[in-house]
């Protein structure tokens, strides 16, 4: 059988390894605990999210046993990884509101049952308890201020002030590691190429106590072939909780990629074989945009359910294939259809502010029901609605169904 890490290396997944050769020997064994971790400070994952749960899900599928980490302490904190400044503070009933919602997302990739089940545990179980002398004096000591702060993790943080409070995340995160060692023998700890630093202050704690079986992975971030992140929409983060984005926007994200992007995206979001994927990287024209529609398709599956992707491509093809209806397309039911063009943009959340909503009609970049619209003054009345309904369109790919 193929080393589960040969998988992981081929599509693309690993950026950096403590111990590459060992790490390669430890997964090719039959059943090693690793663990990851994610700060509930949202009630949502978001797309960064999703590829952890995707490493993890490579990892039990070859036998291994995933422990799954919620930082219900450490959001306490809050990571200052890459942050300009310190995260919003949360209260505790806030964070356990956020664990609960991360859980139930956390199941839909991992399985709980069987010979390698996942677990879940939640680091305020025993941070919360620390005496905060003891910690310091056994924990504290083995970690070094000075190599602390050439990390990479905090060196967006020493302009505009990096607080003690949050110096402590790292020394929690490491002891994070060291309590499922010792509980749960995990050998491995996997993170994105954001968490490099903690991971190694984990790793290296667990070796200055004579242990020599610890290691690091930390997998590629979610970017284009250009190296921007991806996963930015009009609303934000590219949310995973139906909610926060609609299982057809987030569709159409996808559906929407750059050519150049489809195959790496593939790799790293769907289980579609290699072997498929591969030939995804000649093809051009009508062939690529077939590929992304399935890309897409499958990704949405996985996040939403086949039944809410389904749904999602039918919509996307009533807008551009000229078949399928339009019952899945976002929409909003007006009060009042007597608005301006502008409020409407504003209603509908295509655009944050009238003022947004002005400077894209100007652009001429607004429709509605396929006529371009250039007076942000333009009232709605009911001959727009002739069908019941009004179609708003910005650009080529962002579509809204307004409703009396």
């Amino acid at each position: 059988m193929n080393n589960v890490f040969n998988v992981l290396e081929e599509r693309g997944y690993i950026e950096q390894l403590t111990h590459p050769e060992e790490i390669k020997e430890l997964l090719n064994k039959k059943s090693i605990p690793f663990y990851i971790g994610f700060d509930p400070t949202a009630d949502s994952l978001h797309i960064g999210g999703f590829i952890p749960l995707m490493v993890a899900s490579h990892l039990q599928k070859a036998g291994h046993k995933p422990i799954i980490l919620v930082g219900g302490a450490t959001a306490i904190i809050g990571d200052p990884s890459f942050k300009n400044d310190m995260r919003k503070m949360l209260s505790k009933e806030e964070i356990n509101h956020n664990v609960e919602c991360i859980k139930k997302q956390v199941e839909k990739f991992v399985s709980f049952e069987g010979e390698n089940a996942a677990i879940m545990v939640n680091n305020a179980d025993w941070l919360l308890s620390l005496n905060y002398v003891d910690f310091m004096r056994n924990i504290g000591t083995l970690f070094s201020v000075n190599k602390m702060l050439a990390a990479e993790c905090y060196k967006n943080r020493m302009e505009t002030g990096l607080t003690f409070f949050e110096m402590g995340y790292m020394l929690m995160q490491s002891y994070d590691f060291l309590h499922l060692y010792n509980t749960y023998g995990c050998k491995l700890e996997i993170g994105g190429n954001d968490q490099w630093s903690n991971i190694i202050g984990g790793v290296e704690l667990i070796r200055k106590i004579g242990k020599d079986d610890s290691f690091g992975l930390t997998f590629k971030l979610l970017t284009t072939k250009e190296g921007k992140k991806m996963g930015k929409t009009e609303k934000g983060a590219l949310w995973l909780d139906a909610k926060k984005i609609s299982p057809y926007e987030f569709y159409q994200y996808w559906r929407n990629i750059d050519d150049a992007d489809v195959s790496n995206v593939a790799k790293l979001l769907t289980f579609l074989p290699l072997e498929e994927i591969q030939q995804m990287e000649t093809l051009k024209d009508e062939q690529i945009n077939e590929a992304k529609k399935k890309v897409a398709f499958e990704i949405t599956k996985l996040i939403h359910g086949e039944n809410e992707a389904q749904k999602a491509q039918d919509a996307s093809n009533a807008l551009f294939g000229g078949q399928g209806n339009l019952e899945n397309m976002p929409s909003t039911k007006l009060e009042n259809i007597n608005l301006t063009i502008a409020d409407a943009l504003v209603q509908t959340g295509i655009t944050a502010s009238k003022g947004q909503a002005k400077i894209l009609i100007s652009q001429g970049a607004v429709f509605l029901n396929n006529e371009k619209i250039v007076d942000s003054t333009y009232l709605l009345s009911n001959k727009d609605f002739e069908n019941g309904y009004a179609i708003l369109k910005k650009g080529k790919k962002v579509f809204h169904k307004l409703e009396k």
